[in-house]
This record gives structure tokens, C-alpha cells and sequence, in this order.
């Protein structure tokens, strides 16, 4: 062989691992020119194989059928250059060439039928089942709308045996599964998917391919939450893929029909190019039409205008883009159905776009940057009875007036009902009726500050001409109060004073009621706590924070002497808060907490719990830093039972992640990853998704971690990691992401990417004055590297850490670094170093006698790296220095099993006996093999059979060399 096949060999090697794409398939065709050139026939056919391979996992399929044809002829005119292995190969890929005609409208339906019969001549000549042929013909029948052959042959593909020529396990899965759903068996697809989706079947392309055919059939199904983790598990698995554009579509399906358009918009966004790559047209099809439904769906919700991902070179908005899909997707399946002689692809198109969505909302976890909806409205108590149709506004009025003074949560709605009727009516109300509606529009926060200070003005105007003086003032403390939210703390302080006491003046002369005058007293609490919050150093904190402590305390001394009257249970409940807030400030953690449910008691036996949200909320964050989680838990499960019909997605985002953090502490993982999941949501309904939303999903990517469901977890910590900046969330945050992210990605067999943000975890960490876990995430780094093959770079991260784990005085850390070094070194050939590393272990473990477990795991390593070194093999005529090796390697196993002996480790003791056990017959010496065999079963003598695994499998390999050694004799 010339050195210039050899190299091409290595190339073609080397391009068989790159990425899916034109460049890679550019490359093939240049390794072709370069076998040609060569004159070696074997190469050739080769180069050949290759290309086929790559235009096939391309967006280029359409050119697999000329190196394929050119293979064949050959084979047919010299089929002695062809090696069994591309032998093999040949014949399977005729199932690539036959299935992807179907793909292709320019090719006839007679060649495709011709070139399926082809395929089944020539497997019967070649002595291979019929498996692979019939499932071929199944997909010519599905792509016809043929279901009574396609049964035909489902059935014949089923009954014909499995042999080297029949699709991996996991693609016949696939190709089972996707025929039940065609015929509308989702259970049955959903059961013959399982061995799939649970990985006891895997592929290149598998489970990548059912994980998104899995998707619809959970939703209608009713299985929203497996729905949800197969889309967030599968499209990472797909997004590199070039050749996976069907799946990516139906993923673009799964987020048009749950509510996820902007998920939808953020795929198309990523691959501009699937809307132009024409290889595949069948695949092109699909995609184009899950584009149409998807911007029906933004059409629909009102955002027909809005600016879309689209082809290249031109500005898109939905509407537009989904004329252009649709006009194109409907162009394709002419073509096909020309070609068929049928219109069955138009009508699958067609039902396609009628899909209606399956639910309004399936929250995913990761944002999507692209809105396209307004926050809904939460669902809040009916302003009017059901069965009034069509109230007048007298009746508005009545029903607005007895939900304020039943101090109900729907007021506002109430209140902004009789405002929109009075409007349509061009009824001009009293005074009183419109201060009223003045008050209660602004009093909700959704103004605002300064808007909402100039309506409560008007209200006090407009209470005053109605001869309603007291809530004139109070209107004008409320006034005062939203200036202080808008940054006017000073002005505030200076409006309320006055106001305090002309409230209270009222009062006595019997102008204004007791909830009257205790709302001013309250607005005066509220604006020092607006002073406190925005105090610029602790010595105005400090002062303002006293200044809050009187004023709740005016509050409570006014309102305690009148309980239960006049509705003023809720301002004492207030000025309880405050003192609570007051008591969390100065660090008093159980008078807060007896404070805040104090609050929670007033406003309970007032028969107002919606009232109690805010200080639920507050006993649920102070018990939790006191370990009672117990009352954190109920007290964070009443507030979202109390506050989810009105505090609106902010409210909402806020309460579902006070929930979760308390049933992550108490071990209730699953439930505290929903309750984030919810959070996250609602965090981006509210516009605060680049805020609270970032860090509701930072903890749901750990949370989903430590459930195991290590796929999910990294995209959502993928999609969350560019929002979170150490500037903004802190280092701490942003290492933390890091580290959970390294780890589910070393769960999912990706240790390049593990490495890459446990390093930068590290380098982060570099400069935190407690250096464990930079030293931590150095080994971390370390061990994905290692795990990468990438040598030189873990040899680095592993020194690293270890010249910290010796600044640290941690031994043991130091120790597990030297080891891995010497396996390192191993791996590069380097046998005196590793030996080296090794014995510098064994010194580090012996000085300190607490790290006898670590010296013996220590011996045990260096007794496996002696033989590992060995190049051969040891038998009664070995070479000396094999057996000399080999007795060093025993010597140190019996050093291991006597050392965790001592340490008190029976199942590492025992099977380091066992090593030894296997190296004394390797040299021979069966007596001596038998004996520590024998040792290891006495034991385990008194453990049951059945009870203990590690006993088990220690006996069950006692037996073996037993056997081995008996067997040998």
C-alpha cells in the first residue's frame, strides 16, 4: 500500500468524524479525486463508501445516488476488489438509496418500484432475508397513502428474519412506532418506542428521530410533562445535525400546538438554511409546513407584523412567511403527487396545517428571546354573577361598591367594568362614583408611580367635592405614597406628615372612619420603608429603619384599641408586616417570624386569607432560613393557594419559586422542579424573564439534576447560561450554572463540553479567597479531559488541582490527583513517570494514617498499572520480565487487601484478594489462586445470598477462578 493510500485512509477516517455538512461532504468528494488518482481499485471503492456515507446524513442527499450507481457497476464488473467489509457495506446502503427515492419527485415512480425490486433480487441472490426489503416497500406504501399494502408489508417485514442486512434495533423501532402513528395507534407507538426512548437501543440517529416522533403522540395522549422533557431532551440531540431537518420540524410542530411559538421562532432562527437546502425535498416539505402552522398560530394571537426568522435575504413578518411556506409546501407536494399519481401528499399537507393546538400553554423552562404574546390575564373572582347578562351600570356600580367593602381581591376589575360601561353609555357618574374609580384603577400597581400619585390626586378631589373628607385624605396619603415608589422619598415624607395629623383630627371630630384614618397612618409606614429601602449607607438604613418601627407602631397603637372595627383588620395586619420586616432587617429571625404570622391571624379571622399573601410569603422565606421548613412549606403553599387567582404572573413567578426552594431543602425534588418550571414561566409572562426568570431557571437545571434527568437539565441550563453574567447575578451564580452543567453534560457522554465550562468554573473561582472549589472544579475539569482523551490538557488541569489540594492541606485531594496523573502517563507510555506519580501518592497517603483507605486504593492502582503495562501475556512460557511485573503487581494487591483490611473496607479488601487470586493463576501457581479464592467466600460466609450485592458478586467471582484455576488443571 502507498503511503499516498494510507494517508488518504487516514483522511477519510478523520472526515468520517466531522460534522455533519457541505464542508464535510466537500472534503469527501476531494478524497475521492485523490483515490481515483491513486489507480488502487480497494481505495477507490473506499473513497466511494465514504461519500455515499456522507451525502446520506447531509442536506445534500440528492447526490448519494451517483457514487452509489458507479459502486454498483462496479461491483458488478470486478467484485473480487471488494473486501466482505465493503461488500457489506454496499448492500447496505441499496435500503438508503431505494427509501430516499421517495424523497425525490423527479424520480419516477416506476424507477422507485423498479429499484425496490432491484433491491429484493439481489438480497435473494445474496442469501439475505427479505427484513430490510419489506420495510422498504412499507415506505413506498406510507408515502403513497397505500395503508392496505402498507399492512401487507409491515406484516412481511415483521415476520422475516432479523440478519446482518436488517436496520439496528433501534431504527426498526422507529420505523414500527411511526407506522402506528400514521394509523393512529399512539399507545402502540408509544410502547414499541420504549425500548428507544429508556436507551436500550441506540443509533447515531436514535433516539434523536423518535424523541421527536414521540411528541405529539404524549399530548394527545395526555402525557404534557414527557412531552415537554422529550422536546427539551431531543432537540439538543438534533441541533448539530444537518441531516435531522424532519425531526427538527416536528419539534417546530410540538412548540406550535403547545403555546411555544416563541420556542418555534428561536429554532427556525437557528437554521436558516433548512429553508433553502434542497437536497431532501420531502424533508424541505415537512419543514416548510410546520413554518406555515407555526406562523398561523403568530398570525392568530394578533402578531401577523411581527419581524420572523425566514430565508436569507429578505425582511419576514408572520404573515408573509406564512404565505410563503405554505405556497412553497404546497409547490413540493404537487410535485410529489404528480409523481404518484395521487393527491395523498397535498391532503396530508393540507391536514397538517389544520392541526389545532393541543394545549394553550406547555411551559418548557428555557426563554425564548423572541416574545409573541402578552401575558393572559390570571383568572380572578367574577366581578358579576354568572347569569347576569348584560348588567347595567347601576348594577356595575352595586357590584363594584360590595366587592370593595368586602375588601375583595376583583375590585379593580369591578371598578374598570363600570368605567367601560359608563364610556359606552356616555353616562357622566357622580363625585364619589368616580373618585371611587379613580382610586381603585391606581391602586393595584399596574400604573406607573407617577400616573398612579396624579389619579389618587383626582380621587381626593374629587372625594372632597362629594363631601367625602376622610377618604379625601387618605386619597392624599395614597397620592403621597406612590410619588415615594417613584423615587421621591423626600417629598413624600414631607406631604404625609401633615396629613397624619389632619386624619387623625378627622377622626376625633368624627370626619373620617377608623380604616380612613389608619390608611393614612399606614401610608406613612409605607413611605419610611420606601426611605429605608433606598437608604444610601447603614447609617441612613439604620435610621429609617427605626423610623419604620415607630410608624408601624402608630399604626398598631390607633387600630388595636378599635378590632374589629370598621375593616381595619388588614391595617393591622400591615403594621405587623412592617414590624416583621423590621425585625428580618435586624437579623431577628423568630420575631419575624412570629410577627408575619401574627399578620397572617388577623386577616385570617377577618375572613380576608387573600389578604394574608404577602405575609405567608414572608413566614415561609424566615422559617425556611430557620430550618422550620415544615411552616415554610405551609406557609408557602397557602400564599399560592391565597394569591394565585390575583397577584398576576409576577405575583405568580415569585410564589411558585418561594415553593420550590422549600420543597428542594425538604427533599421534595420532583415537585420543587414544577413548581420552578412554573416560576419560570410565569417570570417570562411578566416581562421578567431576562430577571427573576434567570434565576428561576438556574435552580430548575439543578433541581432537574439531581432528579437524574441530566438531558433536560442541560438545556435548560444551556439556554439560561448566556443570560447570566457575573456582573449581574454574581460569580457565585454564574460558576455554580457552570458546574451543573459540566456535570449533566459528563451524565450524557459529552466531556469536551463538560471540560470547556468546568474550566471556566475554575478560572472563575481562581480569585475567590476559599480556594476548595477551585481546586474542585480544577479535578473536575480534569477528569472530562481525561475522559476526552484530550491528555496533555488533563495532565494540566490535574496539577492544577493538585498544587491547591497541597495549599489546602487536603491530602486525599492531592492523592487522587497523583493517581490519575500516573494513569495519564501510562496512556502516553510513559512507564517510569507513572510509576513515579504512583510511589509519590503512596509517600503523600503514608504520612498521614488517617488516609489508610486511600493508601491501599493507592497499592491496588499501582498493582493494576504493573500489569496493564505489560505487553503480554503471563503462561508457563512467558517472558521473565512479564513474570517479574506480575509477582511486583501481587505484591502490592495483597499490600491493598491487607490495608483496607485495616481501614475496615471488607468489599475493597476482597477484591483486591480476588486481583491477587487472578494474577497467582496467570502465574501458575493454582494452589495459591484457590486459597485466596476460598478466603474471599469465608468472608461473606454468614450474608444470605440475596442480601448484600457486593457479597454476591465477590462470591460469583470466587467461583470463576475457581473454575478458571480447575479448568486450567
Amino acid at each position: 500500500m502507498s503511503a499516498d493510500a494510507a494517508t488518504i485512509r487516514q483522511a477519510l477516517r478523520e472526515n468520517q468524524d466531522e460534522p455533519e455538512g457541505p464542508a464535510r461532504n466537500a472534503r469527501s468528494e476531494r478524497l475521492l479525486t485523490e483515490a481515483e488518482q491513486t489507480g488502487d481499485t480497494g481505495l477507490l471503492i473506499e473513497a466511494l463508501v465514504h461519500q455515499l456515507q456522507v451525502y446520506n446524513y447531509s442536506s445534500e442527499k440528492d447526490k448519494m445516488f451517483v457514487p452509489f450507481a458507479r459502486l454498483l457497476r462496479m461491483w458488478e464488473e470486478q467484485p473480487g476488489e471488494f473486501s466482505d467489509f465493503m461488500t457489506h457495506h454496499l448492500f447496505w446502503m441499496f435500503k438508503w438509496v431505494s427509501s430516499s427515492m421517495t424523497d425525490q419527485p423527479h424520480i419516477p415512480l416506476a424507477s422507485i418500484e423498479k429499484w425496490q425490486a432491484e433491491m429484493a433480487h439481489r438480497y435473494r441472490l445474496a442469501g439475505h432475508s427479505e427484513r430490510a426489503v419489506r420495510q422498504g416497500e412499507l415506505e413506498i406504501a406510507r408515502h403513497l397513502g397505500d395503508r392496505e399494502r402498507g399492512e401487507r408489508a409491515f406484516t412481511a417485514w415483521l415476520a422475516a428474519d432479523r440478519d446482518r442486512m436488517a436496520n439496528c434495533h433501534a431504527c426498526e423501532l422507529h420505523g414500527q412506532g411511526s407506522w402506528h402513528v400514521w394509523n393512529g395507534r399512539d399507545e402502540e407507538a408509544l410502547k414499541t418506542w420504549a425500548p428507544v426512548l429508556e436507551g436500550e437501543h441506540v443509533c447515531a440517529h436514535e433516539p434523536h428521530a423518535v424523541l421527536a416522533g414521540s411528541l405529539l403522540p404524549l399530548l394527545r395522549t395526555g402525557r404534557a410533562e414527557q412531552a415537554r422533557a422529550h422536546h427539551l431532551r431531543g432537540y439538543r440531540m438534533v441541533r448539530p445535525m444537518e441531516s435531522m431537518r424532519y425531526s427538527a420540524a416536528l419539534h417546530i410542530e410540538f412548540c406550535a400546538l403547545t403555546g411555544n411559538e416563541a420556542r418555534g421562532l428561536e429554532i427556525l432562527a437557528e437554521r436558516p438554511a433548512y429553508f433553502t437546502d434542497s437536497g431532501n425535498p420531502g424533508s424541505l416539505m415537512s419543514f416548510l409546513t410546520v413554518t406555515a402552522l407555526l406562523m398561523d398560530r403568530l398570525v392568530a394571537l394578533g402578531h401577523g407584523g411581527q419581524s420572523v426568522p425566514g430565508p436569507a435575504g429578505t425582511e419576514w413578518t408572520a404573515a408573509a412567511l406564512a404565505t410563503e411556506a405554505r405556497t412553497q409546501a404546497f409547490a413540493l407536494a404537487a410535485r410529489f403527487d404528480e409523481r404518484n399519481g395521487n393527491a395523498y401528499v397535498s391532503q396530508e399537507v393540507r391536514e397538517r396545517l389544520a392541526r389545532v393546538p393541543l394545549l394553550d400553554r406547555l411551559p418548557l423552562g428555557v426563554r425564548a428571546v423572541r416574545p409573541v404574546s402578552a401575558a393572559p390575564a390570571p383568572v380572578r373572582p367574577a366581578a358579576v354573577a354568572p347569569e347576569a347578562e348584560a348588567p347595567d351600570l347601576a348594577a356595575l356600580l352595586a357590584e363594584a361598591y360590595r366587592l370593595s367593602e368586602a375588601q375583595r381581591p376583583g375590585a379593580r376589575e369591578a371598578w374598570q367594568a363600570v368605567a367601560e360601561r359608563a364610556a359606552d353609555e356616555g353616562t357622566e357618574l357622580a363625585p364619589l362614583d368616580r373618585a371611587n374609580l379613580e382610586d381603585h384603577l391606581a391602586m393595584d400597581g399596574s400604573l406607573p408611580p407617577a400616573e398612579a400619585a396624579a389619579a389618587f390626586a383626582r380621587a381626593a378631589g374629587l372625594y372632597e367635592a362629594g363631601g367625602d373628607a376622610g377618604e379625601a385624605v387618605a386619597a392624599q396619603a395614597r397620592s403621597a405614597f406612590a410619588r415615594s415608589l417613584d423615587g421621591e422619598t423626600d417629598e413624600a415624607a414631607a406631604l404625609i406628615a401633615p396629613l397624619v395629623e389632619q386624619g387623625l383630627a378627622l377622626h376625633a371630630d368624627g370626619g373620617a372612619t377608623a380604616r380612613q384614618a389608619s390608611g393614612v397612618l399606614v401610608c406613612w409606614a409605607r413611605i419610611t420603608e420606601q426611605r429605608m429601602l433606598r437608604a444610601q449607607d447603614e447609617k441612613g438604613h439604620e435610621a429609617a429603619l427605626a423610623d419604620l418601627e415607630e410608624a408601624a407602631r402608630e399604626v398598631l397603637a390607633f387600630t388595636e384599641p378599635r378590632r374589629g372595627e370598621d375593616r381595619i383588620a388588614t391595617r393591622t395586619a400591615e403594621a405587623l408586616g412592617f414590624l416583621g420586616d423590621v425585625a428580618a432587617h435586624r437579623g431577628d429571625g423568630p420575631a419575624a417570624l412570629g410577627l408575619y404570622e401574627r399578620a397572617c391571624a388577623e386577616v385570617y379571622e377577618a375572613g380576608l386569607p387573600w389578604a394574608a399573601v404577602e405575609y405567608e410569603s414572608g413566614t415561609a422565606r424566615i422559617a425556611a432560613g430557620l430550618e422550620d421548613f415544615a411552616t415554610a412549606e405551609r406557609a408557602a403553599r397557602a400564599a399560592l393557594e391565597h394569591g394565585e387567582s390575583f397577584v398576576g404572573p409576577s405575583g405568580l413567578a415569585r410564589l411558585h419559586l418561594r415553593l420550590a426552594e422549600v420543597l428542594a431543602a425538604t427533599g421534595q425534588v420532583a415537585e420543587a422542579a414544577d413548581r420552578g418550571l412554573d416560576a419560570s414561566h410565569w417570570a417570562d409572562e411578566s416581562g421578567e424573564g431576562d430577571t427573576l426568570g434567570v434565576y428561576a431557571r438556574h435552580q430548575l437545571g439543578g433541581w432537574l439534576l439531581r432528579l437524574g434527568r441530566a438531558a433536560e437539565a442541560a438545556a435548560v441550563l444551556e439556554a439560561v447560561l448566556p443570560d447570566i453574567s457575573a456582573e449581574h447575578h454574581g460569580d457565585g451564580m454564574l460558576v455554580q450554572t457552570l458546574w451543573w452543567l459540566g456535570d449533566g453534560l459528563m451524565t450524557l457522554d459529552e466531556p469536551r463540553a463538560a471540560a470547556e465550562h468546568r474550566l471556566r468554573a475554575a478560572d472563575l473561582a481562581r480569585e475567590w479567597p476559599e480556594q476548595h472549589d477551585h481546586a474542585m472544579l480544577a479535578q473536575l475539569a480534569g477528569e472530562a479531559l481525561y475522559r476526552a482523551e484530550l491528555n496533555a490538557q488533563a495532565e494540566r488541569a490535574y496539577a492544577r488541582a493538585g498544587e491547591l489540594w497541597r495549599s489546602l492541606d487536603e491530602t486525599s485531594g492531592l492523592v487522587r490527583t497523583l493517581r490519575v496523573r500516573a494513569w495519564i502517563a501510562l496512556r502516553e507510555g510513559r512507564l517510569p513517570e507513572a510509576r513515579t506519580f504512583m510511589a509519590e501518592a503512596e509517600r503523600e497517603c503514608a504520612a498521614r494514617p488517617e488516609l489508610g483507605a486511600e493508601l491501599a486504593s493507592t497499592y491496588r492502582q499501582t498493582a493494576d498499572l504493573i500489569v496493564q503495562a505489560c505487553e503480554g501475556e503471563p503462561g508457563e512460557a512467558a517472558d521473565e520480565p512479564v513474570r517479574v511485573a506480575y509477582e511486583e503487581a501481587l505484591g502490592y494487591a495483597d499490600r491493598a487487601a491487607e490495608t483496607f483490611r485495616e481501614a475496615g473496607h471488607l468489599g475493597l479488601g476482597t477484591a483486591a484478594m480476588l486481583m491477587g487470586a487472578w494474577l497467582e493463576a496467570d502465574l501458575g501457581r493454582g494452589p495459591g489462586a484457590l486459597s485466596r479464592a476460598r478466603s474471599v467466600l469465608d468472608a461473606y460466609e454468614g450474608v444470605p445470598e440475596g442480601t448484600d450485592e457486593t457479597a454476591d458478586a465477590r462470591r460469583a467471582e470466587a467461583e470463576s477462578v475457581r473454575a478458571y484455576v480447575t479448568g486450567a488443571a
